[in-house]
């Protein structure tokens, strides 16, 4: 990671000099080094097209079925939990109370009841299995979906392709991969991470440089970072090849400093009405953040609902502390996400935006269909509910359901796989597509014989 300030200059045609960029040096942009951006530049990859792109909330802690997409009033009382079930704009559809304004948009999603995984019952193989579609194994990390997008498509225009918003997710209890990075593609492809909570009032726009770059600034490291500088440029000035990438280099400075993308972050463009419709939380201003980031070309985001399940309110129900009461869900977890999640289907269908968008909103497993002596409910990957809007899914539907206490598959179970293989099918990405694994060896996008969930886009 080298400097951008510099003495010797080369002036560009903006008056950026040579020298100047030269001092980004390996850029580290947004985790891409300079040689990395030139091999995308090199297979076509920079595209401006308009393509497909996808939102994905994660809803971190795991909402209960029984209490939001999944209810089941004529179940027991120690089943069917507290809330009662309202009828949505399309016919035959209940959800929760907890969710008035949602119920008010079903015709413009759909509910896969139905979706379940076999692995061991904690956040972190979940948060893998349904963002990436399989389990950390041998030592090998599958890529996120959305870094999978970015070695496939590239940027368009200036803005990074993939974006994880507010945070990173922390600590849920283990010590594994959450499956929001890029894996055995490499560093490059990882998301460019916000690290900033957009509901601040002190909010602003992230900077695009790299945190190295601040540390490059310090004064005692200025001889040892100049003499690595002036030897990267002689090789530049005195090596052929390197001489036939002078054409990219104004292009990799733009897609660095570029007053667009630096732009896309700035929430007080936005009417203080539309802010609030979205909540003024971290939630909903992310939600926001990243309508705009879409709006403004970047291909994936990535809104973690919340960083941990531990000592705040999250969807994680168990009922004791350090975790949450059942009675949040009404209180503030219901509204927070009734607001920001309507909002947007309203703001992307407006903006004409839906049609090409995908919308996934997953947690990592489900609840237990029978309530804890708590008064909460445990995890449960056997069986629950995700929504899919946008991006071609017809909305409206339900896909699959669930037994009589919601606790199986009653039909059309839907795996992590399968979810994968739909969020690849809505995007374009061929499902036969195989990736470059480690030791150059190839490894399919999907596991094969993992099909979409078709009925979907019918």
């Amino acid at each position: 990671m080298f400097r951008l300030d510099a003495d010797k200059k080369v002036h560009f045609c903006d008056g950026v000099t040579r020298r100047d960029f030269l001092h980004a040096g390996s850029l580290a942009l947004l985790g891409m080094t300079l040689p990395e951006f030139f091999s995308l530049k090199a297979k076509g990859a920079m595209k401006d097209d308009p393509g497909k792109n996808c939102i994905q909330l994660m809803l971190v802690g795991g909402p209960s079925q029984l209490d939001t997409w999944d209810m089941k009033p004529n179940a027991p009382d120690s089943i069917r939990g507290p809330y009662r079930p309202i009828p949505t704009n399309v016919s035959g559809i209940e959800i929760s109370e907890v969710f008035p304004r949602m119920a008010k948009h079903a015709d413009k999603f759909a509910l896969i009841r139905s979706v379940y995984h076999t692995a061991a019952a904690v956040h972190d193989t979940g948060c893998q299995l349904m963002q990436t579609g399989r389990l950390v194994q041998g030592g090998i990390e599958y890529p996120n979906y959305g870094c999978v997008m970015a070695w496939k498509e590239g940027p368009k225009g200036d803005v990074p392709p993939n974006v994880l918003l507010p945070l990173r997710i922390g600590n849920t209890g283990g010590n594994m991969p959450k499956g929001d990075e890029a894996g055995f593609l490499g560093k490059t492809y990882d998301p460019f991470v916000l690290n900033a909570d957009p509901s601040d009032p002190n909010f602003h726009v992230p900077d695009m440089l790299p945190p190295d770059y601040i540390a490059a600034l310090r004064v005692d490291r200025r001889r040892s970072w100049r003499q690595a500088i002036d030897q990267s440029v002689s090789y530049f000035e005195s090596n052929q090849d390197a001489k036939l990438m002078d054409s990219t280099f104004h292009q990799a400075y733009t897609l660095m400093t570029s007053a667009k993308a630096r732009e896309a972050f700035e929430l007080n463009q936005e009417p203080e009405d539309v802010r609030k419709r979205y909540g003024m939380n971290r939630f909903g201003q992310g939600c926001l953040l990243a309508r705009r980031l879409i709006e403004r070309g970047v291909r994936f985001v990535t809104v973690n609902m919340f960083e941990t399940v531990f000592n705040e309110i999250t969807w994680d129900i168990h009922g004791s502390a350090p975790f949450s009461p059942i009675s949040c869900y009404k209180e503030l977890i219901g509204p927070m996400f009734d607001n920001a999640y309507s909002t947007l289907l309203e703001d992307l269908t407006s903006r004409g935006l839906l049609n090409d968008t995908l919308v996934i909103c997953t947690g990592e497993f489900g609840r237990t269909p029978k309530i804890n002596p708590a008064g909460g409910r445990d995890h449960w990957p056997q069986c629950w509910t995700i929504v899919m809007a946008g991006g071609g899914v017809k909305g409206g539907q339900v896909v699959g359901s669930s037994d009589d206490i919601a606790s199986a598959p009653k039909d059309h179970p839907v795996s992590a796989g399968n979810v994968a293989a739909t969020v690849y099918h809505a995007l374009g990405i061929p499902l036969e597509l195989d990736l470059p694994g480690p030791q150059s060896r190839p490894i399919p996008v999907v596991d094969r014989g993992m099909d979409p969930i078709m009925e979907l886009f019918s």
